[in-house]
């Protein structure tokens, strides 16, 4: 095989594998903010925020991929609405106890109808979980409300990497604007007596 012959199938291959690339870029994403909802003034000295869930990294969890995941997004919604201003020695905290997303697959149909449809080939379901409680100086509750919301969204087999991020950040988001209705409502209710 001459020299030329050579260059021309090594640049053949070389081509093959460029246009087998991915050459999407990775989507970029705003960040989630809720200080534009107002602020919760608590009748507390401080705020503490805790994140009790750990991902547990299994193959049927993703909220660990996701651009932003339902723990990260309910942090942010604390730092941004709840606010101490007392000097009483009480203080707040917030505690973050599920944000799990998980997924499952879905059942696809079989045979030749199954080869040229495109079917929905998996669920998501997402959760978020907090409690907010109000303790006295000696470490006694005062005050307690939980809020928990859920999402499910299923997606298609035929789905790209940056259009499963883009659903996942969606999710985050309305996610945490379900969880920001129940606060809204649970606060005032079972915190009353502590906002300002």
């Amino acid at each position: 095989m001459g020299k030329l012959m050579r260059r021309v199938l090594l640049l053949l291959v070389t081509l093959s594998f460029a246009s087998c690339a991915d050459v999407s870029t990775e989507a970029q994403f705003p960040q989630l903010t809720y200080a534009h909802l107002g602020k919760f003034i608590l009748d507390v000295s401080k705020i503490e925020i805790v994140n009790k869930f750990r991902s547990n990294y299994e193959a049927k969890t993703v909220e660990h991929m996701m651009p932003v995941s339902p723990a990260v997004a309910a942090y942010q919604w604390a730092k941004d609405r709840l606010e101490p201003s007392g000097f009483s020695g009480r203080y707040a905290v917030f505690t973050i106890v599920d944000g799990t997303v998980s997924t499952k697959s879905l059942k696809r149909e079989d045979g030749i109808k199954g080869a040229i449809k495109i079917e929905q080939s998996e669920l998501f379901e997402a959760k978020i979980l907090v409690r907010i409680e109000v303790f006295d100086s000696n470490d006694r509750r005062l005050a307690m409300t939980n809020a928990e919301a859920l999402r499910f969204r299923s997606v298609s087999e035929n789905i790209t990497l940056n259009e499963r991020d883009k659903i996942w950040f969606t999710m985050s988001e309305t996610l945490i604007s379900d969880l920001n209705k129940e606060l809204e409502s649970s606060i005032p209710k079972f915190l009353g007596q502590y906002i300002l």
